[in-house]
């Protein structure tokens, strides 16, 4: 049966998914959740998910949230290669610590960049500050450099010689701050070393589609948004930022 995938590919979590269902050949219906119009807002997605986030899965009758949980049971279900989540416990426990450790570190600061710099004068049409900006490169440079020196260490990967659910949960968010502009490879070469091969793992085209959007941010567009809405994305921005 094929999966329905609710998506927006300027979420992180959701390029994650998109790659790793592509990559395996998993059968799945892509359904566009356009986050800039508030579609994840509406009395509709609310039946998919009522936490009214994406990513969202859909499997017949069953739905699921958060993106971990769903690559999680895309994994199983489609007994999708080991590597991806070894069945070797040690290698499976390193997957399990990053993607345990992600939420707060990386991917919350790779964001906020992003947000700063991007959705929230895009959505206000105010230019970003760049004291927020300055924050959370700090915080992103914090994050960074524990990933070097605790997650990749001198590995080829993070779970060993191979690519898995961690390199590439790590690689979708390391480019989101990538996407505002900002340099991280230049001065980080094993960082930069790592990336080229999680994007060789994975395929440069496919890799070069998941990020088409979020490395293209003059795009984007709000022209559709309805003013009301519009401000209360633009609290919610402010409240993740601060």
């Amino acid at each position: 049966m094929v999966v329905e995938l609710f998506l927006d590919l300027l979420s992180q979590p959701c390029r994650a998914l998109f790659i790793f269902a592509k990559k395996n050949n998993i059968p799945f219906e892509l359904k566009h959740v356009d986050l800039l119009k508030g579609q994840h807002m509406t009395e509709e997605f609310d039946k998919v998910n009522a936490l009214r986030k994406v990513p969202a899965l859909r499997d017949g009758a069953f739905t699921l949230a958060e993106s971990t949980a769903i690559l999680l049971y895309l994994s199983r279900k489609f007994k999708t290669p080991d590597h991806w989540y070894p069945s070797d416990l040690q290698k499976r426990a390193r997957v399990d610590e990053y993607l345990s450790w992600q939420h707060t570190a990386i991917r919350a600061a790779g964001c906020k960049v992003y947000l700063s710099k991007v959705l929230l004068p895009l959505i206000t049409g105010k230019p970003f500050c760049p004291e927020k900006v300055e924050r959370a490169i700090e915080e992103l440079n914090v994050a960074l450099k524990q990933f070097e020196e605790k997650f990749l260490e001198d590995k080829p990967f993070i779970a060993g010689s191979e690519i898995s659910l961690a390199d590439l949960v790590a690689v979708v968010e390391i480019m989101q701050p990538v996407g505002a502009g900002y340099e991280i490879f230049k001065p980080r070469p094993k960082l930069a070393e790592w990336q080229g091969r999680v994007e060789e793992a994975i395929g440069k085209e496919l890799f070069q589609e998941a990020h088409e959007q979020v490395l293209n941010a003059k795009s984007l567009s709000v022209a559709e948004l309805v003013p009301e809405l519009r401000e209360q994305m633009a609290c919610m921005l402010l409240k993740l930022i601060n």
